[in-house]
């Protein structure tokens, strides 16, 4: 068998990084390692998800009140036991648990970070086999090393972390992150079961023809947001549109596909919702901080995603999420 040695692994990448920086102590890169072990097991579940019994309602509801599906017990306890058993993480949040869990083993109280993740973000999809993803969030923590961890090390402001990212289950798997250095997406080869470099350096372009947004919602959202969608419908100077509407219900999919070809993903607070529904720490801030590092922006409608302050580890929030001059497009609604 041939192979080509021109396509790194995940763990050859994060190896190579690492020799640019001799003072780097390989933490944050064994971590990610860990989050692409946890992934890969989930990866194997969710492709014969069809063949056993874990499709469906686990029969309980989850902090944010929604039903928890069978698979998502699954890929949390999966991110949770990688985590916990790695070297590299104090202590985890879940979407799907109510508070934050502390490793208090020696190691672990010695990691420098914590971890916040949704397991399976679009798990509504599940029974009718559409993309689906994880979401997973970085920060070093601010409490000393060699004791637990505490709600502050989890409660910081977006623009604080240091690596963020997200999985895709679809027509095939690809873990994309984002480091301070830039957003590179890896592609599992099942062949050799490993991620392998496959959108190094992604670039999230400056404008796109595609709009993502619940159009259900539509009488529920504020004027400008109504405005900007009746204008992405039409021919005009302002937008450059008509616009090509794509919703998923997966935000996984919908903002990897803006990444790749621009867009814009809009998730406004309703009358019903004016806080939003999309979570603050398990979504908002992982997207904003990669989508960002690619040249985009993220707000909430009024301020810059990475700039809330957090308030509570399940906090929701609206979010505008997309390609530079879109994203400047719609601001100019809201002005």
């Amino acid at each position: 068998m041939n192979i080509n040695r021109s396509i790194l692994t995940l763990d050859e990448f994060t190896i190579q990084q690492l020799r640019d920086f001799p003072q780097a102590t390989g933490e944050l890169s064994s971590l990610l390692r860990d989050i692409g072990l946890a992934s890969k097991r989930v990866n194997v579940e969710v492709n014969k998800a069809g063949l056993v019994d874990i499709l469906g309602d686990a029969g309980t509801i989850n902090v944010q009140g929604e039903d928890v599906k069978k698979l998502d017990v699954y890929a949390n306890n999966q991110f949770w036991g990688v985590l916990k058993h790695g070297i590299s993480c104090a202590g985890i949040g879940s979407e799907e648990m109510d508070d934050f869990v502390i490793f208090d083993d020696a190691v672990s109280m010695n990691s420098k970070y914590v971890v916040l993740f949704d397991p399976l973000d679009g798990s509504g999809n599940i029974d009718v086999n559409v993309s689906i993803g994880t979401i997973f969030s970085v920060f070093r923590r601010v409490s000393p090393l060699g004791t637990p961890c505490t709600v502050e090390d989890f409660l910081q402001p977006g623009h604080k972390q240091v690596a963020a990212g997200y999985v895709i289950y679809g027509s095939s798997t690809m873990l994309v992150y984002a480091t301070k250095r830039g957003v590179n997406g890896f592609t599992l080869d099942p062949s050799i079961g490993e991620f392998t470099l496959s959108h190094p350096n992604i670039q999230c372009p400056p404008t796109g023809k595609i709009y993502s947004v619940n159009h259900g919602n539509f009488f529920q959202y504020d004027l400008p947001v109504r405005e900007y969608i009746t204008a992405c419908q039409k021919k005009n100077k302002s937008t450059g549109g008509p616009y090509t509407q794509r919703y998923i219900g997966s935000m996984v999919a919908d903002v990897h596909r803006n990444l790749i070809k621009g867009g814009i993903f809009m998730y406004p607070g309703t009358t019903d919702k004016p806080a939003g529904k999309l979570r603050l720490m398990y979504e908002c801030n992982p997207f904003a901080f990669i989508v960002e590092k690619a040249g985009g922006v993220a707000t909430d409608g009024r301020q810059r995603i990475l700039d809330i302050m957090p308030e509570s580890l399940h906090q929701r929030t609206p979010l505008f999420i997309g390609s530079k001059l879109m994203m400047e497009e719609l601001d100019s609604y809201r002005k």
